[in-house]
């Protein structure tokens, strides 16, 4: 991996630790990838943050059915469930793939770059 792609990888895996919507194994493989970065481990640690973070980010369709869920309204109040849900679609029309939150939007800029991490 070049500097390059390291320094924005490494940013964004930042950015990611930062997110209060990241979820504890998310956070816990960005940890091992920071620690890893630069060493004979960075390869598995590569992989494991992919597999985690594929497994993670939210796909937009997944994004709006929950909201619009009773789980959803119970997770975010009736309210803040209605915006999401209406953001969410909001977010479809326009083409998104994926959520907008701030640990999604870091999941997919690093997984934009995954051929150089793996």
């Amino acid at each position: 991996m070049n500097a390059e792609v390291k320094d924005y990888v490494t940013q964004k895996v930042n950015e990611l630790l930062a997110a209060p919507s990241c979820c504890a194994e998310a956070k816990e493989a960005a940890r091992n990838w920071l620690n890893a970065a630069g060493t004979d481990k960075e390869a598995e640690a590569s992989k494991n943050l992919i597999a985690e973070l594929e497994e993670d980010i939210m796909p937009i369709d997944g994004l709006i059915a929950f909201a619009g869920s009773e789980a959803g309204e119970q997770v975010f109040g009736a309210e803040t469930a209605k915006n999401v849900l209406a953001h969410g679609k909001e977010l479809k029309a326009s083409g998104a793939k994926y959520c907008d939150c701030a640990a999604c939007a870091a999941c997919e800029a690093i997984l934009e770059k995954k051929a150089d991490l793996l």
